[in-house]
């Protein structure tokens, strides 16, 4: 039986309200007052956006959180459907909606995000539909809220699927996540964290001892690097001047995804992965950023 989903996300969203500066703030230098240059107000977050990238390059989507039952919610909700992203199973909570304030500067495309998120939002392993997880090809799961992503992980694995990654922070949940997703995507300060070791290649090596699956360390302006067995994998980052970089860790997991579920050997998977998040760098915003696949085109991408 085919399966009904390519992709099911399980994770967070945010309303993203963001500022350009025309400059890096700092507390201790003048530039601790400076006058706006634009503000806008997108729909984001880790698992949402990934979605919206695997919706936009072709695939079926789903999406598993929870929503608060503010304007911000609904907005939310308006914005994943509107994708064509399903959101059947999505909850909503009597609370605000997750929320984010960034700070890009001008100059750099680089950004810093202040956020928070009501505890209520806490998605729990009882709202993971488990026949619904089995019904997909892939998994992606963030760290935001883990018992549940650790749960539907287990899940999704137990049925044979992909299970796919988000991870940025450190806790003393990451290794049971690691060890439960088959494809662990990093921010680039955790393999050190985790492992003590500064080198990436040496860090994937340590990792590997405790996680059999695929190791993929996202880098930045310096490209990915990826463990897959006993062979390192590396890939340059899209040379392009960047605008606002706040979801391109997140979309190049969605155009990974895409790769990886057309069955392309590992190089270009992280290939594609770099030019999908280099698109998004040149665009503000997050999901408004992810690329469709005529924007891969025109970078040289060819259809997964």
């Amino acid at each position: 039986m085919s399966a009904r989903w390519d992709v099911i996300g399980v994770g967070a969203n945010s309303i993203d309200f963001v500022y350009r500066l025309p400059g890096r703030p700092a507390f201790d230098a003048p530039e601790t007052k400076m006058r706006i240059a634009g503000r806008a107000t997108w729909c984001g977050g880790q698992v949402a956006t990934a979605l919206a990238a695997c919706a936009a390059l072709g695939l079926r989507t789903k999406y598993i959180g929870a929503v608060g039952n503010d304007e911000h919610g609904r907005r939310m909700l308006r914005e994943l459907s509107g994708r064509g992203i399903d959101i059947e199973h999505v909850v909503t909570r009597e609370c605000e909606n997750a929320y984010a304030v960034i700070l890009v500067d001008d100059a750099s495309g680089e950004r810093i995000v202040l956020w928070d998120r009501p505890a209520a939002l806490a998605l729990t392993p009882d709202d993971l539909p488990a026949d619904i997880l089995a019904s997909a090809r892939l998994v992606h799961v963030d760290d935001v809220d883990q018992p549940a992503a650790i749960a539907a992980a287990r899940l999704a694995r137990g049925a044979g699927l992909h299970v796919t990654s988000d991870i940025d922070r450190i806790t003393d949940q990451t290794w049971d996540l690691l060890r439960s997703v088959t494809v662990a995507i990093l921010a680039e300060h955790v393999p050190a964290a985790l492992t003590g070791e500064r080198d990436a290649d040496r860090a994937l090596v340590k990792l590997r001892r405790g996680c059999a699956g695929m190791l993929c360390v996202t880098r930045g302006r310096r490209g990915a690097v990826l463990l897959d067995g006993d062979r390192v994998y590396r890939a340059p980052a899209l040379d392009v001047r960047a605008v606002d970089t706040t979801a391109a860790g997140d979309v190049f997991r969605g155009g990974f995804i895409r790769a990886l579920l057309a069955g392309w050997p590992p190089e270009a998977v992280l290939h594609y992965a770099n030019a999908a998040a280099g698109v998004s760098c040149t665009r503000d915003g997050a999901m408004n950023s992810v690329p469709s696949p005529a924007d891969m085109h025109r970078f040289g991408e060819p259809d997964p």
